[in-house]
């Protein structure tokens, strides 16, 4: 797999949702430099046309990275039901609609379940993240974890999906579990320990 080593003093991280930025800056504060955020500049959002995770994160941080000429970190996650086909997959940020209503979006997927026979209620979710420089070098990688749909939403804690889904193995919702926990064991976690020895190798001791 490619390797691009991170040596600059900054870095973007090419979102506007403020749950996915917060527990990015988590990851990234051991590598003691200026984390930054698509907030902070007055960048349109860019066309996600991709058609997978790893194509629309991509697309986020080239984008961002070329129009500030600072090294950008994307991410594009969502969750996958496979009693509903995967959906909504890459289009989960697009269930909640322009109001990011999660909660709306939880009950599509309730009321979806709901109608088909012998459901096996098991999903997952997907994070791809991408680097990008300014000078077109960038490394994409991915984590899956795997779950059960749970339903009532359940805790307090992480964003979007969370409430409705128990990774393999616990009896909690990710909304539930201690928050540097979930970190530990996420999807995002493990995609974001790919990128590790690819990008940033003083993260991995």
């Amino acid at each position: 797999m490619k390797k691009y080593i991170f040596n600059d003093s900054k870095i973007i991280i090419a979102s506007h949702n403020k749950g996915k930025v917060k527990e990015i800056k988590v990851m990234l504060k051991p590598l003691k430099v200026e984390v930054l955020s698509a907030n902070d500049f007055n960048l349109k959002e860019p066309i996600e046309d991709g058609l997978t995770f790893e194509e629309n994160a991509l697309i986020k941080s080239s984008y961002v990275s070329k129009n500030t000429g600072i090294p950008s970190l994307s991410d594009d996650s969502g969750i996958c039901f496979c009693d509903l086909n995967n959906e909504p997959g890459i289009y989960s940020a697009r269930w909640a609609g322009k109001e990011k209503n999660f909660n709306l979006a939880m009950s599509k997927i309730n009321d979806s379940i709901k109608k088909i026979k012998n459901p096996n209620y098991n999903c997952f979710f997907v994070c791809a993240l991408s680097v990008s420089w300014p000078n077109g070098e960038n490394v994409t990688v991915s984590g899956r974890i795997d779950g059960k749909f749970s339903w009532p939403p359940k805790g307090d804690f992480g964003f979007g999906y969370d409430p409705i889904f128990k990774p393999l193995g616990y009896n909690e919702t990710f909304a539930e579990m201690d928050p540097q926990f979930k970190h530990s064991i996420s999807h995002r976690a493990l995609a974001f320990n790919k990128l590790k020895s690819l990008c940033f190798p003083s993260l991995e001791n």
